[in-house]
């Protein structure tokens, strides 16, 4: 394989939004790194697929290593990987806290550092990373200030990196989505999901895919929180 291929790696791979990211990657000729807790072995040429729980710390550095070691570079970080979890605020458990706050935040910083290292020697790359709207309209219908402590941190973290990288050839953006229809949600709650965007739906995988692939090829933006949401940003 020639080493000027763009590769792609992507967290939470192994379903829903970042099985899609992944593949749409792979059918824009990159090679792909597609990493989650579960993810299984691949036999599809330039197609590498690293196992492991992301919000361990050791675990981004040694994607990003195997990136490396497997195709030597690193072009894209997708940051898909996250857990979600609707509660009361007194109802949190700390167990709880704690498995949003490693896999959202942790898991984020310590491969985002790892990828942001390589491209910095290479002169050139992107990072994306999906967020929530709930960031930015929280609603008492679905209480989940996790998600807004977690995913609001990433949100500003974009817009501080892509300050901080703009001159060295890197970019950092975001996505920012409403409730996409995956895997996580149950088919008995789509219509009482799709009832919180104003367009009345609920959003597709290749919605959010379609997003990634458009602030890849987009080299005059970063710093930009893309929202894709239905209308939610826009209010009730």
């Amino acid at each position: 394989m020639s080493d000027t291929r763009k590769v792609a790696v992507v967290t939470g791979a192994s379903q829903g939004i970042g099985a899609g990211i992944a593949e749409a990657f792979l059918e824009r000729g990159y090679r792909v790194v597609a990493t989650s807790r579960s993810i299984k072995p691949s036999n599809k040429p330039g197609v590498l697929t690293v196992a492991g729980d992301i919000g361990d710390p050791s675990t981004g550095p040694r994607v990003i290593a195997e990136a490396l070691k497997a195709f030597g570079r690193v072009d894209t970080l997708v940051n898909n990987a996250g857990i979600f979890l609707a509660s009361p605020f007194t109802g949190y458990s700390a167990e709880q806290y704690d498995a949003v706050v490693a896999t959202n935040l942790n898991g984020f910083f310590y491969i985002t550092q790892a990828a942001i290292d390589a491209m910095e020697k290479q002169g050139s790359g992107h990072v994306v990373s999906i967020t929530t709207t709930l960031v930015d309209q929280p609603t008492s219908k679905v209480p989940s200030v996790l998600a807004s402590l977690s995913k609001g941190g990433i949100a500003a973290a974009t817009r501080s990196l892509a300050v901080e990288y703009a001159s060295r050839g890197i970019r950092v953006n975001a996505i920012s989505p409403g409730i996409i229809k995956t895997p996580m949600h149950a088919p008995e709650t789509y219509d009482f999901l799709a009832a919180l965007h104003p367009v009345g739906k609920l959003g597709e995988v290749g919605d959010i895919v379609d997003a990634v692939l458009y602030l890849d090829s987009a080299n005059f933006v970063t710093g930009e929180i893309l929202h894709v949401d239905g209308g939610q940003v826009a209010g009730h």
